[in-house]
């Protein structure tokens, strides 16, 4: 049976409310359109911090009081320059925030092609290669996993910085990131359960 082009989609006998219902998932458009303004404030942080630090490494104490302050690291002693610790504290909260914006396009491109509109993108060198095969099942195995990486990302910091947390919060971030974990494994074992990957035929022509 031939497939209907949008055309004849809108002219069949699709009745008024049928059509309100489908014509109803635009709502969701707004909520894209901020999720990309809030894209647009993680750039703008992303910046700000990556500019404290190069003016941080040039000597600047000022930059480096407000970088000290915005990791949560504290010393017995002043800190008075960048430190190994400093560094790499501030490094992992870029990649942080790296890591959450790449969610944020995860939920942005593959949410609006896989509940709004397609984007019709075929053909298009920058297309993203996950796109090709998206849907709700990937989508939430994809988004599972982002979280777990950010998620690493934030307890790698805590533990870094560990002496200006308590053994409470050290263990209950531990115990958080391992429920995450296993969120993960249970959604992406209950996508493989619900949408088995075909075997491959044995044999062929020749055999």
């Amino acid at each position: 049976m031939p497939h209907k082009n949008p055309s004849e989609f809108s002219r069949s006998g699709s009745n008024p409310l049928s059509r309100l219902i489908f014509a109803s998932r635009w709502l969701q458009l707004p909520l894209y359109l901020g999720l990309i303004l809030a894209q647009g404030v993680y750039v703008f942080q992303f910046w700000k911090e990556l500019v404290h630090l190069i003016e941080a490494a040039f000597g600047n104490q000022h930059a480096l009081d407000i970088l000290v302050q915005s990791i949560g690291y504290k010393s017995t002693a002043p800190v008075t320059g960048l430190n190994e610790t400093v560094i790499m504290l501030v490094v992992l909260g870029l990649i942080d925030v790296v890591m959450i914006s790449n969610l944020l396009i995860m939920v942005i491109v593959g949410g609006y092609e896989t509940f709004v509109s397609r984007l019709n993108l075929e053909g298009h060198p920058d297309q993203p290669e996950w796109l090709d095969h998206v849907n709700a099942s990937v989508l939430k195995v994809k988004l599972a996993t982002a979280i777990i990486g950010i998620s690493s990302i934030h307890l790698l910091k805590t533990f870094i910085n560990a002496e200006n947390y308590s053994d409470k919060v050290l263990l209950w971030q531990t115990v958080i990131h391992v429920a995450f974990l296993f969120s993960a494994i249970a959604i992406a074992t209950a996508d493989r359960i619900m949408h088995p990957v075909p075997a491959a035929p044995h044999g062929g022509a020749g055999h």
